[in-house]
Formats: structure tokens, C-alpha cells, sequence
């Protein structure tokens, strides 16, 4: 178990981190609550799992080596971001949103995961790393998939109810004004440093 002991600690920063995924699930704890948050949660970690499987067989490698396919997702990944950047930052109060807002999906949640292609090279390096841990290509996929997809689930499990704290503590409008302005321009920047040296 010792010798996992890297591997995991490698994944627990990875994910604990805030980025997108940890932003988008602070947001939705805040104005959905936990339960309805759970797909979203669910398709982050499920994505980040489903990653580091394909990085250990040699998916990512494939990815990484076609430009043009890198900027086709980070151009799509920036536009579905900017959508929930906007939509969050314009968001107010949970229970004084003119229409029904609907927590982001399982489907949403594996996308912003699989468009960042830093992520691709996250778990292409921890692939590299701890290829030692495995015996084949198969087994390594089933121990990154599971390190990843358990402390990515911590993770965003710990944000999301973070951001239930926060809708307690919150009673005024300009409260949720700027949070809301706040994790929008968070989810900006994570966008920004998936950019930085494009």
C-alpha cells in the first residue's frame, strides 16, 4: 500500500486544486444543494477516471500530438465555459432566480473534464510516472482510474458542500451578487491558464 502512497497524494492535489470542475461545483452547492449537485459531481469524477484510464493506454499520447485537435477542444471547452461563467456570474439569490435553473449534468460534468487538455496532460504525466506501480497497460489504467476518480470525488464532494455553507451564511442580495461575480471570474481564469503557453 506504501507505494501507492505517491500516486495518491499526486491525485489528492491534482483535484483539491480549484479549477473549473472545483468552481462549478462550489456554484452549484450554493444554489442547488448537495443532492441536485450529484450528477455534476458524478460526471466530473467519472471524466477525470475515464481520463486517466485512456492516458495509461496510450490515449492521451495520441491527443497530445495532434495541435490542431488540442485547439478544436480548448476552443469548444472555452466556449461551454464562458456560457457558465456568464450564467453563474448573472445568477442571483437561489430562491430569486426569475426562471428555473438547472444544475449542470452528468453529461456536462464529464465535458468540462475531457475539453481541457491540461487535464490530458495531468494524467499522461502521472501515467508516465507510476507505470511502475502496474504490470501492464490494463492494470495501470484500473489504478489511475480508480486514485483519480476516488480523490476527484472527494474533491468536488468537499467544494460542493463548501459552497452549501456558503448559501447558509449568505442572507443579502449583493452577498450572492458577489459571490456569484467571484466564482464566475474564478472559472474565467481557470479558462485563461488553460490557454497560457497555447
Amino acid at each position: 500500500m506504501a507505494s501507492y502512497l505517491p500516486l495518491l497524494l499526486f491525485a489528492a492535489i491534482s483535484t483539491f486544486t480549484p479549477g473549473a470542475a472545483t468552481t462549478l461545483a462550489t456554484a452549484s452547492g450554493a444554489h442547488f444543494g448537495f443532492r441536485r449537485s450529484v450528477p455534476l459531481i458524478l460526471g466530473a469524477a467519472l471524466g477525470l477516471a475515464l481520463m486517466a484510464a485512456a492516458a495509461a493506454a496510450g490515449l492521451a499520447s495520441i491527443l497530445l500530438a495532434w495541435p490542431s485537435l488540442q485547439l478544436a477542444m480548448k476552443a469548444l471547452g472555452t466556449a461551454y465555459l464562458v456560457w457558465l461563467a456568464i450564467r453563474i456570474a448573472r445568477s442571483g439569490a437561489p430562491n430569486t432566480q426569475r426562471k428555473a435553473a438547472h444544475p449542470t449534468s452528468l453529461l456536462g460534468g464529464l465535458w468540462v473534464l475531457w475539453q481541457n487538455p491540461k487535464a490530458w496532460a495531468m494524467t499522461m504525466g502521472a501515467a508516465a510516472s507510476f507505470s511502475a506501480l502496474a504490470n501492464g497497460p490494463a492494470h495501470l489504467a484500473l489504478i489511475l482510474s480508480l486514485a483519480f476518480g476516488v480523490t476527484a470525488s472527494a474533491s468536488l464532494v468537499i467544494w460542493c458542500l463548501t459552497g452549501q455553507i456558503l448559501a447558509r451564511v449568505l442572507k443579502r442580495d449583493w452577498q450572492w451578487t458577489a459571490l456569484n461575480v467571484t466564482l464566475g471570474a474564478l472559472l474565467v481564469l481557470s479558462i485563461a491558464s488553460m490557454w497560457r503557453g497555447a
